[in-house]
């Protein structure tokens, strides 16, 4: 796939982006042709969520910030490009969601990521 070697991925950006009040700053860290995968209890691997571009990606994320909850990032390992990252939100009701992804780089943006999130019922 691509290669970091263009400019580094912003783990700052992404501390902001996850931790912020909008999906805004996170947004700017994909790429045009950026695609997610989700699996969790509704969207098993056999048929995962798959958003395809920033637009659909901006519509996951304007949806999840107007939640009430919060969101804090974990662990974050770059190794060439690839990353991989730690998210656990909580709800004001205290729900609690654990969400782990595993991205690829293309010139510091991401272009492919697999979000796997298990949340409290």
């Amino acid at each position: 796939m691509g290669s970091a070697t263009g400019s580094a991925f912003d783990t700052e950006t992404l501390r902001r982006g996850i931790e912020g009040n909008t999906g805004n700053t996170l947004l700017s860290l994909y790429a045009d042709d950026a695609e997610i995968r989700i699996v969790d209890h509704n969207s098993q691997p056999s048929h995962p969520t798959v958003l395809h571009g920033r637009s659909e990606i901006a519509v996951l994320l304007d949806d999840i910030y107007r939640r009430d909850m919060t969101h804090k990032l974990g662990q974050c390992v770059i190794q060439g490009d690839h990353a991989a990252f730690t998210e656990s939100c909580q709800y004001g009701d205290g729900t609690r969601v654990l969400a782990e992804s595993m991205v690829t780089l293309r010139d510091g943006k991401i272009t492919d990521q697999l979000i796997i999130q298990v949340w409290d019922e």
